[in-house]
Parts: structure tokens; sequence; C-alpha cells
């Protein structure tokens, strides 16, 4: 019976390549902000602030183009916004490496701006050609391959920005890497378009514009970018904790462990006849977040990281479902960009508030502050639901 559920999804025609086609394109887009701070650490020898700088910038060109990404691919379709995505993506990443850092700012701005969306295009096909019934197992696999991807591609990036010299070729190549993603992505979109007739009222006349701010979506924007929160300050916090007891080596399997469990909790949830709401995923997810700085070494932190890991991917793909039931007919690109948007300043706020307490105060701190944030945003959100 559970698998039986994720059977209905792979058996629908094209289904099987397409999810190994988005695995393969979701790589290079984890790895952008990393080598973007790498970058400007170990070639421009500007610090880690600078760094900072320059990947916050290319984040608030991300939180700005995806809505109106998405948007062009409700009115246009998706092949010719990868065409000029993927054009922008291999011109930044070019000429990035000779720019003058004055002149890389604006220019990362532009870049993310008009990144390629290969995240939001995937959601985007899930959501197009997966059954209502089936969609809560989409999205579950959807995040389990994103977990996956997110232990490749930052990883790779660092094995080769690190070689000496190889800051630039490592740019270019994430830059080639995102027009093949793009190019896959153009060649193996199942045949069904995104594209939808506006709705209309009974009398024929096109309805208003779809709402943004209307609560109920803003609600799931809201509980979104809280998740991500709590996702990417643990992130930093891992890192932070083995780091001030020396064992800095062994971040790596600590992450894979996270990960995993996100991958069995997200398989988890897609079999689940019932599963808990997005609010009570929230709060589960902060709470179990809270503890995690009791550890003290890389065997400790890897078990106390499973119940907070096995919630990750859960809570991701609940908010996918949410956001593709409350788009409107002909909208549901904009939506997932806004969707993607609301992702990327979770994962920009995360950072800064897990990273201003460790430096304050210690690691665990760190744990405690987004974890607490996220439960106490779920709350909220359990009070402002209808």
């Amino acid at each position: 019976m559970v698998l039986a559920k994720y059977k209905s999804v792979l058996n629908i025609p094209g289904m099987r390549t397409f999810m190994l086609v988005a695995l393969i394109a979701r790589i290079p887009a984890t790895a952008t902000s990393t080598a973007l701070t790498l970058s400007v650490v170990l070639d421009r020898h500007l610090g880690y602030g600078a760094a900072g700088l320059a990947s916050g910038v290319y984040t608030l060109g991300l939180v700005f183009g995806l809505p109106r990404v998405g948007r062009a691919v409700d009115r246009y379709g998706p092949r010719p916004v990868l065409c000029l995505t993927a054009l922008s993506a291999a011109l930044f990443w070019t000429v990035a490496p000779v720019l003058p850092f004055a002149a890389l700012l604006p220019a990362a701005f532009v870049g993310g701006a008009l990144q390629v969306p290969i995240v939001a295009l995937i959601r985007l096909t899930l959501a197009d050609r997966v059954p209502d019934e089936h969609r809560r197992q989409a999205f579950s696999l959807d995040t389990m391959l994103m977990e996956v991807a997110f232990m490749v591609g930052p990883a790779l990036t660092i094995l080769l920005i690190n070689r000496p010299g190889a800051g630039a070729s490592t740019l270019r190549a994430l830059g080639g890497a995102l027009v093949l993603a793009a190019g896959l992505l153009y060649a193996y979109r199942p045949r069904a378009s995104t594209r939808a007739k506006p709705p209309s009222r009974d009398g024929g006349e096109p309805a208003p514009p779809p709402h943004w701010l209307a609560p109920r979506f803003l609600l799931i924007l809201g509980v979104t970018a809280s998740a991500c929160v709590v996702l990417s300050g643990t992130d930093i916090s891992i890192i932070a904790t083995l780091r001030a007891h020396g064992q800095t080596d062994w971040a790596g399997v600590a992450l894979i462990a996270w990960g995993a469990a996100s991958i069995v909790g997200g398989f988890v949830y897609g079999a689940l006849p019932r599963p808990p709401t997005l609010p009570t995923l929230l709060l589960l997810l902060g709470a179990a977040t809270i503890p995690v700085g009791i550890a003290h070494d890389w065997q400790a932190l890897c078990l106390v990281l499973i119940p907070a890991g096995m919630l990750c991917a859960p809570t991701l793909a609940a908010t996918l479902n949410a956001v593709s039931h409350a788009a409107q007919e002909g909208a549901l690109g904009e939506a997932i960009g806004r969707h993607t948007a609301a992702l990327t300043l979770g994962v920009a706020t995360g950072s800064l508030l897990a990273g201003t307490m460790i430096d304050h105060f210690s690691p665990a701190f760190g744990f405690v502050a987004v974890g607490a944030v996220g439960a106490v945003l779920a709350l909220t959100a359990m009070a402002a639901s209808p």
C-alpha cells in the first residue's frame, strides 16, 4: 500500500525520466551561493563580510526575480523563459570572476533575478502533471531528491574551488552546468502545457488577477519562510558546533545524517493516510531543533539530528502541496515562484539569525533561536488559521 502511492506517481508517462532529469538539473542550482561566497573569499581575499554581502545581493535578486519569472512562465510557457535565463546564467558566471567587486554586486543582483528557475519549473511540472490525489506523494519525492542534490552540489563545489587558482574555472563550469540543466529541462519537460486560460466569471469576462495578499496564501508563504529559517540556521549551527569542538572534518557526516533522516521522513510523510497539518509540522520541526545543541561531538550530533531531520522534507513538501492547491488557474507559475522566493528569504534570514546567536553566545544558541522562532511562528499560524 505504501509503495503503491508512489508507483501511481512514477507510472505517469515520462515521470521516471523526468525525476532523473530533475535530480541532475538540481545539482548546480544548489551550488550557486557556495560558489559565489568562496570565490569572494578565496580569489578576491575580501573576507566573509564581503562574501556575505555578495551572496546577500544575489539572494535579493532571487527574491525579486522568482515571482516575475514565474509570471513569465504562466504567460509565455517554460521554454522561452529557459532560453532567456540560460543566456543570463552563462553571461553572469562567465564574467563574474573578472568583475571588480563594486561591479560584481549589481551583476549578482541581476544574475539572481534571472537565475534559471530550475526548482520552480520542476515543481510546476509536478503540479501540472500529477493528479490532485497523488500530489502529496509527488512533492514528497521532490523534496527527497532535493536533499540528495544538496548532498552533492555544495560539496562538489567546495572540492573544485579549493584547488589553487581554480576559482574562475569553477564559476564558469557552474555557469555551463546551469545552461546544461536548462537544456535538459527544455528537452525532457512533459508535453503538457503549463499555460492555462485565465479564470473567467460566469459572463465570460476575465476574472481579476490573483490576490497574492490573500490571508491564506500569505499564511502558506509565512510557514514556508519560517521552515527555511529553521533549516538554514540548523545548517550553520551544525558546522559551528563541530568547529567549536575541533571536529570540523566530521561536519559532512553530520549533514549527510541529517539529510538522510529528512529523506526517510519525506518517504513516510508521502505514505501517511492523514498527514499532520502544515502548522503542526512546523511546530514539531521547531521543537525538535531546539535541543540539538546539547550534542558535544559528531556521533551525538548525528543522533539528536534525526528527529528534526525527519521533519524537514515533510514540512517542505506540505508547503508545496498547499501552494499548488491555493494558486488560481493560470497563475501556478507565479505561485510557485513566490513559494521559491519565500524559501530563499527564509534561508537568508535563518543564516543571519543563527550566525548572530553563535557569534554572541554559543553554537547551541543557534539551534535554540531558530527552533524557537519556528515553533512560535507555527503557533501564530495555528491561531490565525480559520
